[in-house]
């Protein structure tokens, strides 16, 4: 009895020390493309290497995800759309770190819609101010967790439609450029969460109509936009794959469909870099 409990002990050790020394599972990282709306992976200066925590990275004032890659960091830089292709740089620890945004050129639309759907009234402006401000403070999230992956899944099942930084047109006037992927499916279809997060905001909204956000971690964040119905509530934790809501038409819209939106850094970037080839 003495004896099988001492190699059932020595196992037990032994099982212990070989989990301990499994190296941590790298975070699966987003296709680079160093272009307005794309995505920089930066390695940060080797001095940094033996830094116990994340070295503090910002670009354009807004801080950056920094993780763990082989013996070093790594910066992953969401980049603005509206940037100009040219030499840019990020803040490390009080120092810049150089790199170069390359052109790219996006689809260009052009709609004809009724123009009130384009030209807002006094009410529905100050309503689109009010609801903006809300938006720009939840894509704005910074919480001080590493995201589980940067590879999503596609929240839902359809066919992507209107792709991300097309610029559209409306009666012959330039709007805002695209800052999602549109993807459609009819009314009702299953909305599901493209990685584990935390619910940071929900709304019914001028433009978006019903609206989920995820906060998935260090300024990780994705937008689902034009919801029949909102399953989830503000503050609630969701597993990759969960139940959010359903497609619908609601918002300034054309038809049923999902607009799915990724965001890194407060600045929005192409949904296409983060999930698989459809």
């Amino acid at each position: 009895m003495r004896a099988t409990r001492r190699c059932l002990c020595a196992l037990a050790l032994l099982l212990t020390l070989a989990c301990r020394a499994q190296p941590a599972r790298a975070v699966q990282l987003p296709r680079a493309e160093a272009v307005p709306g794309g995505v920089v992976l930066l390695p940060l200066p080797a001095t940094l290497d033996d830094a116990p925590q994340a070295p503090r990275v910002s670009y354009g004032g807004d801080r950056v995800a920094v993780l763990r890659r082989g013996p070093g960091w790594i910066a992953v830089v969401g980049v603005p759309l509206t940037v100009m292709p040219g030499p840019a740089q990020i803040e490390v620890a009080g120092a810049a770190l150089p790199f170069r945004i390359g052109s790219k050129q996006y689809v260009v639309q052009s709609l004809h819609v009724k123009p009130a759907q384009v030209d807002l009234s006094a009410h529905d402006l100050a309503r689109y101010e009010r609801e903006h401000a809300r938006l720009q403070a939840a894509i704005a999230t910074f919480s001080d967790v590493l995201p589980e992956t940067f590879a999503l899944s596609s929240p839902v099942r359809g066919v992507r439609t209107s792709s991300f930084g097309s610029r559209r047109v409306f009666n012959h006037e330039p709007r805002a450029p695209h800052t999602g992927m549109d993807i459609a499916a009819p009314t009702g279809t299953p909305v599901h969460a493209a990685a584990a997060g935390r619910v940071i905001d929900t709304g019914d909204y001028f433009f978006d109509g019903k609206t989920v956000l995820i906060d998935h971690g260090s300024g990780f964040v994705t937008m689902y936009c034009h919801l029949s119905r909102i399953d989830v509530h503000i503050g609630q934790s969701v597993a990759r794959g969960a139940l959010i809501g359903r497609v619908g038409a609601t918002g300034r819209v054309t038809g049923p469909h999902l607009h799915f939106g990724v965001v890194l850094n407060r600045a929005f970037v192409d949904p296409a870099l983060f999930l698989p080839p459809p």
